[in-house]
């Protein structure tokens, strides 16, 4: 889809070269359209030794099995996005731990996917009936004999092969840094 009109003033939108490249400018005010991506988020959680796991009820992916998790909301912290959508989806309870992996997916809307590690909070998984219609806890040889999507498959190898405890919020009280989250090795 071709954005039009401006986000912000609803006036007609013009090409207009920044540094080479075309984008779509409006000619009454500041607004750019830098081009169209989205954020997902997505949460590796580990009880006794297994992997919560959920079965899409949805496409994309239904009758698979993936890691929890969804798209972030304009103005929520992604570190909230997916304790949020632990909880909605599975009624498991959970904290953010790191950031394990990320994937960089260009696109017509370029998507990038943030994998936290989460700390397990407790509640028994429960799936939510819309967006997933089954949910569990389940070892790696149970994994092996379901219909598992292949990122997820991925990332559970990349934190049962994390050379680090990955990415963890690193919380300051620098008034240069604030409404940052910051995230760090």
């Amino acid at each position: 889809m071709e954005i039009k009109y401006c986000l912000s003033c609803g006036t007609g939108l013009a090409e207009r070269d920044f540094d080479g490249t075309v984008r779509m400018a409006c000619p009454a005010c500041s607004f750019v359209h830098w081009g169209h991506y989205s954020v997902g988020v997505g949460a590796l959680l580990k009880r006794d030794g297994k992997i919560l796991l959920v079965r899409r009820a949805q496409e994309p992916g239904k009758g698979r099995w993936t890691n929890p998790g969804g798209y972030i909301e304009q103005h929520e912290p992604i570190h909230e996005t997916i304790v949020r959508e632990v909880l909605e989806e599975t009624g498991v309870r959970a904290a953010v731990r790191s950031i394990i992996a990320l994937r960089d997916q260009p696109r017509a809307v370029h998507n990038v996917y943030i994998a936290f590690e989460m700390e397990d909070l407790g509640g028994e998984p429960v799936p939510d009936g819309i967006e997933v219609d089954a949910a569990g806890f389940y070892s790696v040889e149970e994994i092996a004999d379901m219909n598992v999507a292949g990122f997820t498959l991925w990332l559970i190898e990349a934190m049962e092969k994390a050379r680090h405890e990955g990415l963890a919020v690193d919380v300051r009280d620098d008034a240069s840094l604030q409404g940052n989250i910051l995230f760090r090795a």
